[in-house]
């Protein structure tokens, strides 16, 4: 542990106390503010290797609202594992890398018009410094200005989603839809589709736009290690962007999403394809849909902090084989 882990009744609250951006202290789960995994809450990039930042939007959604309590939710449901390395992870990002909590993204949601420049304009101020950016949704919209701010950085991008839709429906240019942000994206430019991959999806969709896709059933089919080998194959050594939908998951394991659909991957099915892609070159990243209004007992918000950790690992691995 990079600092002590005695307990100090006046210092306490290591979202604000915490000397040392790395390392593990155990905290009270029930206790504190409630920044992702215990992380220093601040806006001063100044050495962070990673930012994680929560975007509470949900005026995209064609569902049930409530993902812009997604954020909040996530911390709370991070507060439960943040004592301890990530099981069974061999790499702890929280030793390997300089890990802040850097708030929420400010959104005036009495304009909707404006929010997608904001959203990119955050993202953007964190990559400038030369940080990666964690986000946690809101919904699944958020993906496009975000992919946007990675785009002008990194030039376009591999995707890997994990969700139970394509979000690739055919919209029109200015419109706002969380079904639709990939049709966006891919018109832009800003992904590849022909070497990305969509993970558990399960719903139909005439307009895949040329997307490589891995359905909930194919998943159940092949197991996870034959997943990982498909998407290892199409995605290759490109700089890529991980979005997980917490609707990827079975909603017997989260049920406190927007637009839940029967028949998912297990949390352990996508822990284990994720553990898989150790090594990929991963540039950015987010955790959607969470909406806690339909949760139960914090087993959403804890599998996407417990999923939106993994992430952090993947990223850790990908900085050390770098």
């Amino acid at each position: 542990m990079a600092e002590d882990s005695s307990v100090n009744p006046v210092t306490g609250d290591l979202a604000f106390t915490r000397k040392d951006a790395r390392g593990v202290v155990a905290e009270a789960s029930y206790a504190g503010a409630l920044s992702f995994m215990r992380r220093r809450y601040t806006k001063d990039l100044s050495g962070a290797d990673v930012a994680v930042m929560g975007v509470p939007f949900d005026l995209a959604v064609s569902s049930r609202t409530g993902t812009r309590l997604g954020p909040r939710a996530v911390r709370s449901g991070s507060s439960h594992i943040a004592w301890s390395a990530p099981w069974p992870w061999t790499l702890d990002p929280f030793e390997a890398l300089s890990i802040v909590d850097y708030g929420d993204c400010e959104l005036d949601t009495g304009y909707p018009h404006k929010v997608p420049g904001q959203i990119t304009e955050a993202a953007r101020a964190v990559l400038a410094q030369e940080t990666a950016l964690l986000s946690i949704g809101g919904d699944h919209y958020i993906t496009y200005p975000l992919l946007k701010a990675h785009a002008e950085k990194f030039g376009p991008l591999s995707l890997i989603q994990f969700d139970a839709h394509t979000d690739t429906w055919a919209d029109e240019p200015d419109r706002i839809d969380h079904g639709t942000m990939l049709w966006h994206a891919t018109r832009e430019g800003l992904v590849d589709p022909s070497t990305s991959v969509q993970i558990g999806i399960r719903t139909h969709n005439p307009e895949p736009l040329g997307f490589n896709i891995i359905d909930a059933i194919e998943v159940q089919r092949l197991g996870p290690q034959a997943v990982v080998e498909k998407v290892r194959a199409i995605v290759g050594a490109r700089r890529c962007y991980l979005t997980f939908d917490i609707d990827a998951l079975e909603p017997a394991s989260a049920p406190g999403t927007g637009t839940p659909v029967i028949g998912g991957l297990s949390p352990f099915q996508a822990q284990e394809i994720l553990r898989g892609l150790e090594g990929i070159d991963l540039v950015g990243m987010d955790v959607v849909e969470v909406a806690p209004s339909y949760d139960v007992s914090e087993i959403t918000a804890i599998a996407a902090a417990t999923i939106a950790n993994d992430l952090l690992c993947l990223y850790a691995a990908a900085r050390a084989k770098s």
